[in-house]
Parts: structure tokens; C-alpha cells; sequence
């Protein structure tokens, strides 16, 4: 039987295990990406595993969240992560060159290859035949140090498009429709593979956007073969040798299948406050918009902007609405304005941004009180904007300038229709996408040969290796859905700590109850529960480690997120899984305790425990879902310890490679 292509990318990487949907696998990791809001961690893990140099072929470190820089914590954090490159062997791309997956697309992306990146939309360069998967930092920090990166085999989905996009409908449309479809929980455990004849009628930026949004369906990863339209992009960037043709087995099997005919595809847009809520935009037209943002690494790329540019030329936007454009690259606001396109958007009233995820985060560009704000991002969950009690709808750019140009919701065609003189403005690629590489520095033109740490970085926290006997009082009870932004909000305010652990743990679940960090400090230890999908959202990993500095032990919760429950298991909390009726009967402090050694029972194999309710009023069965490997290393206190604890006794998976 023949092979998906994501079977040919990890046959040719895998280095532990078996690929068996649901079996533990260990795989080779080619390139890494890691930035500025995870990335001071990443280094000081990696500094932490006594490691000398990156051992990836290429490890690439962006400055893209905290480019405005509010203070000296944010821009020693960019010293430090310049000198951590420059030290330890990877390209380092300065603040303001742009978004970590839209430069490494540009600059790095390959097909056949794998990558690992600390961002949950590492999967972008799927478009570009290259197996890309986010994950925790210090998974990241492992792999760069040569280590392979282990993850439970997903199920690979075949998603095969049929037909062409009408006018007026694009690639961010498709992407909303597999939401509609599926739901943000309707990629876990899954890898989307795309097929079909309708693959050819999408350029790489397009193919870029649907794999960026899959991380929004908890997908591991999505895919594209390679075609002759990948290789004209590779040859537009100047890396026409870095195409490989790659592709599935005519008989490879899948298991399952998604048809998805392109040629019925409308524009859509997702309602606040979830990525999923997707409807087609005509439902919500005549709704006032007084901000439009252009941008993001789902749609920032000049294939992105042009559209815009072309639909506003000649035009001046509603007056009460305002439209800023967010470029994903340097490279993308150079050649707009090498082109008039900058001028042209300016004399329509839009303001331009540093190429950064900035207004993604909520920093910088945060929508007034009781308004609706319309974006090209991949995500509008409540407050993430920046701004509790947010409206924020997510768009193509298309629907987003329509928008602009009409102050209020509205079908962009139905827009053209009333004009009369509008054009749908299409899909353009450059001649050559020929912007400055100033901005990015390789390995051997490093200025730094030492870290560099200011006084906002400090030391990352070790745990305790797990102990026999764990309880503790319920200390916060939490609905479905619960993201990470929800756990540590990403708010520029709270961003300046992510490289000062105790600092950054006094926000933590602040967006929840804004008293729960101070309790967490004053119990002696404790859990949190959770309903579905608990950590969806963000990589970031502290969302593990401040509660596990805070004194957490553990999560019960109805599912979890896969990236989340990864770093749950790095940092050493447990995660437990309930039913539906466990969680409706527990209430916030309630007396939690687990009547077996958990210890021991997490180091035997282990998947049922006992869980006392409030000293024998009535007890529940969690299951903990664990393979051998994160079994050792939750027991051991977390993967930092592990690794350590390997290296001090001599064992030979000591190193992280052997891990």
C-alpha cells in the first residue's frame, strides 16, 4: 500500500517507534523557529541542558511579538536573544523585520523537511510541502540540541479540494469553512492533508493561509504537495534550489476524507468570539465597523496587502471607521512601496504598522469600547484583542476592506454591485520577491559571542520530582475552551515578564479570577479543573510553568489541548482526565485528593486513579493518558529535570539526542 505524503516526510525522519495512528513516535527535526515572547525561555532551557550548539540545520530565533519595545525589559529581551543566536548558532531576525512563520517562509521553508516551531502557527510553511508542527519551548530546546521530538501519531485526513475560487472568495475562505465544518476541536489528534484537483488553483501564499488557520481546528499540523506553483514561489524568492516534488502515493490511504468544492465557497466571516463561529458574511451585513486591520502572519503577505491596495486605489475609507495595514514581512512593505502601493493605501486614509503580531496579542491598535473590529488574524477570542468585551470579526482581506470602504459589514460583492466600478482585485504574486535581508543575520555574522542578560531574565524554575501523595483544595473551577491567552494573557503589560517567571506567575488565570494567583500562593498546592479543549490556543509554555511555580499540582479536565498537555507533562503537573458528570459535581474548593501512590503509579503504567472528594464524601476515577517516555518525565519533576537527571547518572540517554 502506498504512502500520504505525511507518511513519506516522517518515514524519512522517524527515529523511535512505529507510525501507527495513536503509537508514540520519535522523529528527526530539521529546522527550528522560536520568538521573542517564548524564546527567552527556549535559550535559557537550552542553556540550562548545558548545550554548546544548535545541531538543527537551521535554528532561527524572531523578533515579532514585543517589537514596539515599551521598556528596557522588552528590548533587554531582544539583547539577550541576539547574543543567545549569535552564541549558540542561529539566524536572529530583528524587531521589526516581521513574523517569525511569514520571514521563515521566505526564507527558510522546504519541502520534505521538518520543523518545530515554539508558536502554535508553526504549521504555516505547510503550504510549502514541509511538515511544521508547534510546540512547548522546551520540546524546541531539546530538538535544537539534536534531540528528536516525540508526539503521538495523528490520524491523516485527506482534505481534497475541488473546482476554483469564484471571484470575491479566497483562500481565507476555505479555511473558515473547514472551522464551520469541524469546529476548533476538530483537528485534534489529526494532520490535514491536502489533495485534489483544486490544489493547483492555489498560489503558496494561499496554500499558506489554509495551513496557518488549521491550527485553529487543534490540528497537528496541515499539508500540501509540492507543484509547479511551489516551485515558482521558491524561484520568486531566489531558493529554486530548495524544491524537492513531493507528494501521496496514488493508492495511500487516509483516515478520513474531506471534500471541499471551492467553487462553492462564499465569503465568510467568523463571529466574536471564537474562530469556529462562521458564518457567511451577508448574515451580519449592515453591522458598523470602526476598525480594519489588514494583516497578521495568516494574512499580512503582500499577496495579502495587494488586494486591499487595489480595492481602496482611487477610494478614501468610511470616516468612521479606521484601517490600518499590518505588513507579516519587511520584504512585503518594501515592495508595496517600491510598487505605489504604500502611497495608495496612505491617501485612502490607512495607516501603516510595523511588521509585527502586535494588534494580534492585543499590543498596539486595540478597538474602542462597544465596537466592532474586523480582521484578517486567525483568532478572536474574547479579550485577546486587548480589550475585554470585545467584538472582533475575522475576514479575508477582501471582506476586511469592503468593510472599510462601507463603514459596516458587507458581502463584497454585493459592495461591487453598488459601486459598479469595483473589480475583484485577484491573486498576484511579484516578479520577484526582492526585498533587503539586512534585517536577518546569519549565524557567522554574529556581533555577540556571549549571553547577554539584563535584569528582567532570570532563572528557570526546577520542580520536585513527583511525590506519593497529592491533594489539595480545588482552587479554580473553569469552563470549555479555556485558552491559553485566558491562563497568560499575551497583553503588553503582562508580555515584558515572560523572561521573569515569579513576576509573570502574579497574572496568572487573571483573566479567570483575578484572585487566584494570590490563593494558589497561599494553599499548599492544589489543582485546577477544567471542561473541554483546556490550553487551546497559544505554545506557550507558561501557561504550565506559572501555575507550576504557583504550587499546582495537577489539572483534571474533560480534554485537553494537545500542545498544552505536552507542557503540562514538561513541567511536571499531572493531567487528568474526567467524564462530563465528575466535572458538573465538583465545585471550586472542594478537597481534592489522590487516594493512590501516584508516584509509583505514574512510573508503573498506571491509568486510573482514585480521587477523594472533601475527606470521603464521595469520590471520582480519572484517567491519566501517557506513554512510558512522559510517564518518566513527569515523574522526575518535569523534562528539564529529566534530562538533567539523565546526564548526572551517566545513563546513555544522558544527552538530549538520546532522550
Amino acid at each position: 500500500m502506498g504512502q500520504t505524503l505525511t507518511e513519506k516526510i516522517l518515514s524519512d525522519h522517524l527515529v523511535d517507534g512505529e507510525l501507527e495512528t495513536g503509537e508514540e513516535i520519535g522523529i528527526e527535526i530539521d529546522q527550528v523557529l522560536t520568538q521573542d515572547t517564548t524564546g527567552t525561555l527556549v535559550w535559557l532551557q537550552f542553556e540550562a541542558l548545558d548545550l554548546d550548539e544548535v545541531q538543527t540545520e537551521i535554528a532561527a530565533q524572531y523578533c515579532d511579538h514585543q517589537t514596539y519595545q515599551f521598556d528596557f525589559k522588552n528590548t533587554d529581551d531582544h539583547r539577550f536573544l541576539r547574543s543567545a543566536a549569535g552564541t549558540f548558532g542561529a539566524h536572529f531576525s530583528r524587531p521589526g523585520n516581521g513574523i517569525c512563520h511569514n520571514v521563515h517562509k521566505e526564507n527558510f521553508a522546504a519541502p520534505g523537511k521538518t520543523m518545530l516551531g515554539s508558536d502554535s502557527h508553526t504549521p504555516t510553511p505547510g503550504g510549502l510541502g514541509e511538515l511544521a508542527i508547534g510546540a512547548g519551548g522546551l520540546d524546541v530546546s531539546v530538538a535544537m540540541g539534536g534531540g528528536p521530538y516525540y508526539i503521538e501519531m495523528p490520524e491523516v485526513v485527506n482534505v481534497r479540494l475541488e473546482g476554483e475560487l469564484p471571484e470575491w472568495s479566497t483562500a481565507k475562505d476555505v479555511a473558515l469553512e473547514m472551522l464551520r465544518r469541524l469546529t476548533v476541536k476538530g483537528g485534534v489528534g489529526k494532520i490535514f492533508e491536502y489533495t485534489g484537483p483544486g490544489v493547483e488553483n492555489l498560489t503558496v501564499p494561499e496554500r499558506t493561509t489554509i495551513t496557518n488557520l488549521g491550527t485553529e481546528l487543534g490540528a497537528t499540523t496541515s499539508i500540501f504537495p509540492t507543484d509547479e506553483e511551489t516551485r515558482d514561489y521558491l524561484e520568486r524568492q531566489s531558493r529554486g534550489e530548495d524544491f524537492v516534488d513531493i507528494g501521496p502515493d496514488e493508492d495511500a490511504s487516509y483516515d478520513d476524507e474531506i471534500v471541499v468544492d471551492m467553487s462553492e465557497v462564499e465569503p465568510l466571516v467568523a463571529k466574536p468570539s471564537m474562530p469556529d463561529n462562521v458564518v457567511p458574511v451577508r448574515e451580519v451585513a449592515g453591522e458598523s465597523v470602526e476598525q480594519v486591520i489588514i494583516g497578521s502572519c495568516t494574512n499580512g503577505g503582500y499577496e495579502d496587502i495587494l488586494p486591499t491596495a487595489k480595492m481602496l486605489e482611487g477610494r478614501e475609507i468610511d470616516m468612521q471607521t479606521e484601517m490600518i495595514v499590518a505588513p507579516g514581512s519587511k520584504q512585503a512593505s518594501e515592495i508595496l512601496a517600491r510598487e505605489g502601493w504604500t502611497a495608495e493605501l496612505m491617501a485612502a486614509g490607512v495607516n501603516f504598522s510595523e511588521a509585527t503580531c502586535g494588534a494580534c496579542i492585543g499590543i498596539g491598535h486595540v478597538p474602542a469600547s462597544d465596537s466592532v473590529s474586523v480582521r484578517t488574524f486567525n483568532r478572536n477570542f474574547e479579550g485577546r484583542s486587548g480589550i475585554e468585551d470585545d467584538s472582533v470579526f475575522l475576514a479575508s482581506p477582501e471582506v476586511a476592506a469592503a468593510a472599510a470602504i462601507k463603514g459596516e459589514l458587507v458581502d463584497p460583492r454585493d459592495l461591487a454591485d453598488e459601486l459598479g466600478d469595483l473589480e475583484a482585485p485577484g491573486v498576484e504574486l511579484p516578479d520577484q520577491y526582492d526585498g533587503s535581508k539586512a534585517d536577518l543575520i546569519a549565524p557567522d555574522e554574529s556581533v555577540d559571542d556571549g549571553l547577554v542578560k539584563g535584569p528582567n531574565i532570570g532563572d528557570v524554575p526546577l520542580k520536585d520530582e513527583l511525590e506519593a501523595d497529592l491533594s489539595g483544595p480545588n482552587l479554580l473551577q473553569m469552563e470549555d475552551n479555556i485558552t491559553t491567552d485566558h491562563i497568560i494573557p499575551a497583553t503588553q503589560d503582562i508580555l515584558m515578564y515572560r523572561s521573569n517567571v515569579p513576576k509573570l506567575s502574579e497574572f496568572t488565570l487573571s483573566r479567570v479570577d483575578d484572585t487566584f494567583a494570590q490563593r494558589a500562593l497561599d494553599s499548599d498546592g492544589g489543582f485546577l479543573v477544567a471542561g473541554e479543549n483546556y490550553g487551546q490556543g497559544s505554545s506557550r509554555e507558561h501557561a504550565a510553568l506559572c501555575p507550576m511555580f504557583l504550587g499546582i499540582e495537577g489539572v483534571f479536565a474533560q480534554s485537553f489541548a494537545r500542545i498544552h498537555k505536552a507542557n503540562l507533562f514538561n513541567f511536571g503537573l499531572i493531567p487528568l482526565t474526567i467524564d462530563a458528570d465528575t466535572y458538573e459535581r465538583l465545585e471550586q474548593g472542594d478537597d481534592l485528593a489522590i487516594v493512590d501512590d501516584v508516584a509509583a503509579g505514574v512510573r508503573s503504567g498506571q491509568e486510573e486513579f482514585a480521587v477523594d472528594v472533601n475527606g470521603g464524601e464521595w469520590e471520582f476515577t480519572a484517567h491519566l493518558d501517557a506513554s512510558e517516555r512522559e510517564r518518566e518525565i513527569l515523574a522526575d519533576g518535569g523534562k528539564l529535570s529529566h534530562t538533567k537527571k539523565l546526564a548526572e547518572d551517566g545513563d546513555s540517554g544522558a544527552t538530549p539526542a538520546d532522550d
